[in-house]
């Protein structure tokens, strides 16, 4: 059976040792104790059972075995920092693939990911719209977007905002006079429901809200067509300004009520565990971030 290699401290000791043809030099280096590097070159010593160093006269020399030894490590860690350098060149570069809701990316993702192109050209974007179950991030994607609590296993996850609902529609349907000016006045319209009835339930419940039948109404699969349903009068929604600014900042949508309620569930940035430190996932994340921040001016 082959014999192990030597520690990797001991050989980053030996080599600055034996650059700088000191002990002390090498300790400042390495940011370790003279002592340190003393324990580290003996121990490299007694695994070779070689003399790597002569003391002469306060002088630190190599031995004829430790001269030679150093020449060819030396080299070995001139490559290994090319080859990190390399791959660190090629984590700022490249393509990048995110994976994000249909809804995340068409109404909000899309309109400003050439905003992250011009910042950062020599990475390339592929954006994939998925419905994306719990724990779901496979070996093509290198960040995607979750909506839910932020526990999953296996995942770094950064947490975007917190989610406020709140009512929304169009101005359409003030002209089908039917009024909009208290929160009981909802029981004379339409609710759209995203997915399920729950989020509506909760959130008159919690403004204890009277005699809405939540029951009727139709649903839609994902956010962006209950949206889309509310800007077009058939409704209102149930959203937050996230998702609804492209149609809040047209116009075609409203919200009629100041009232509001944070939502459990949030949007989540999450990745592979420890890519978050490459360097062209660490920029997109940065990104989204300030986005996000500069979106809720904090």
């Amino acid at each position: 059976m082959a014999k192990r290699l030597p520690p990797l401290n001991a050989l980053k000791a030996f080599e600055a040792a034996a650059r700088h043809l000191s002990f002390t030099k090498a300790a400042d280096e390495l940011f370790v104790t003279q002592a340190a590097v003393s324990h580290q070159i003996k121990s490299l010593e007694s695994y070779l059972a070689t003399k790597l160093f002569l003391r002469r006269n306060r002088t630190l020399l190599l031995t004829e075995e430790g001269q030679s030894y150093f020449i060819e490590l030396k080299e070995i860690f001139l490559h290994l920092k090319e080859a990190t350098d390399r791959l660190l060149a090629l984590g700022s570069k490249g393509a990048i693939t995110v994976a994000a809701p249909p809804s995340f990316a068409s109404q909000w993702l899309v309109s400003k990911i050439s905003q992250f192109s011009i910042a950062h050209p020599d990475i390339d974007v592929r954006i994939k719209a998925v419905d994306l179950d719990d724990g779901f991030l496979d070996e093509t994607v290198d960040v995607a977007v979750y909506y839910g609590k932020g526990k999953w296993p296996r995942v770094e996850a950064i947490k975007l905002n917190s989610e406020y609902l709140t009512p929304m529609c169009s101005p359409l349907l003030f002209q089908q006079n039917k009024p909009l000016d208290s929160l009981s006045d909802l029981k004379k319209h339409v609710l759209l429901h995203d997915s399920s009835r729950t989020a509506w339930k909760n959130w008159l419940k919690h403004f204890d809200v009277k005699q809405v039948n939540v029951n009727q109404g139709p649903m839609f699969s994902h956010t962006m067509l209950v949206l889309q349903a509310a800007a077009l009068g058939q409704g209102i929604a149930l959203s937050n300004i996230m998702l609804a600014k492209p149609e809040i900042d047209s116009g075609r949508l409203i919200c009629p009520f100041e009232e509001s309620i944070e939502s459990k569930d949030s949007f989540y940035l999450v990745c592979h565990p420890g890519q978050s430190e490459v360097s062209k996932i660490q920029m997109f994340i940065d990104w989204m971030l300030a986005q996000i921040e500069d979106e809720h001016g904090h």
